[in-house]
């Protein structure tokens, strides 16, 4: 193999949880050229990876189609030996299958997947991890089963949140795109209130200001400091690296803690670690509410618990 191309467009999770994939082949083919497709926003996830030549961006805003038209005519020319696509929405599809690669390979829940040269099964029934799922699709070229994902914070990003490490410290990313798959904010106060005597940051993205600030703003005599969208996703990482410990949804926070193998606390609310998206840190406990005949309620999180009790993250215990 010499150039090699990964796909994977969906969230900055996913991506994170695509990265063993590039760990992998470039231990098995440490001169190739590899590649990576993320949508437009992710690039950053990426960044100083050292098995990795070239981060391209699928960004819908320009035009879907125009976009995706651009990236084949790319990915053509490069003439990929492999193309590996983990994202199972038709758009990705669609870029495998006229990449031009002399093999592709990707997921049978793919429309696409019959221009395949070969497609592996995806479930959230057998109890696999995400990563696991990733690295079938590449076992047959020697792929180990289950390896940790990887971020790579510059030391510029580590310099920057020095300041916030003067003194210990726990990171909690209290947000979710999804209201069922989020703590509720109840819990989140209590938490913070557990742990009064510690140093606090509340991470997120920019979108996670507001929630976070309503947070800082129940515990006015505690140090907690909402650092929501002043953060760059390494500085986060770097930021979670160093914590005591962190607590977070299942959400991408989780994922930027197992690949910075940062001590974490996940809670589950209405989804299951079954589905395989779990903690990969050597130190991580899951929090989640067991025998509840409405759990799990999907594979994804709901705009309102569709029960109207939300029990899975009411009764959690922190």
């Amino acid at each position: 193999m010499n150039r090699i191309l990964i796909v994977q467009t969906a969230f900055l999770g996913d991506v994170i949880l695509a990265t063993p994939v590039v760990s992998e082949l470039n231990r098995l083919y440490p001169n190739a050229h590899i590649d990576f497709l993320v949508k437009k926003g992710n690039e950053s996830l990426l960044k100083n990876n050292p098995k990795i030549n070239s981060v391209f961006s699928f960004d819908k805003s320009q035009g879907k189609y125009k976009s995706m038209r651009l990236l084949i005519i790319r990915f053509r020319k490069n003439r990929y030996d492999l193309v590996v696509n983990l994202q199972r929405f038709a758009s990705s599809g669609i870029i495998t299958a006229l990449s031009g690669g002399k093999l592709k390979y990707g997921f049978k829940k793919n429309p696409l997947s019959f221009t395949y040269s070969k497609s592996f099964s995806h479930s959230m029934n057998n109890g696999m991890h995400e990563v696991e799922r990733n690295l079938s699709v590449i076992s047959e070229f020697g792929a180990k089963k289950l390896i940790r994902p990887e971020l790579f914070p510059s030391s510029k990003d580590f310099s920057a949140i020095v300041h916030y490490q003067r003194e210990s410290y726990i990171c909690i990313a209290p947000a979710s795109v999804w209201f069922t798959k989020q703590l509720p904010i109840e819990k989140w106060n209590q938490l913070i209130q557990k742990n009064a005597s510690k140093k606090i940051f509340l991470l997120g993205g920019a979108n996670d200001e507001a929630l976070c600030s309503s947070i800082v703003q129940n515990h006015p005599n505690l140090n907690v400091i909402n650092l929501a969208g002043k953060m760059s996703l390494l500085e986060s990482a770097a930021l979670m690296k160093g914590a005591v410990h962190n607590y977070v949804n299942d959400s991408g926070p989780l994922h930027i803690a197992s690949a910075m193998n940062a001590n974490v606390t996940a809670y589950f609310c209405s989804t299951i670690p079954a589905f395989g998206f779990g903690p990969l840190s050597d130190e991580s406990t899951i929090k989640e509410v067991g025998n509840l005949t409405c759990r799990p309620c999907g594979i994804h999180g709901h705009t309102k618990c569709p029960e109207n009790h939300f029990d899975c993250g009411n009764n959690i215990i922190l």
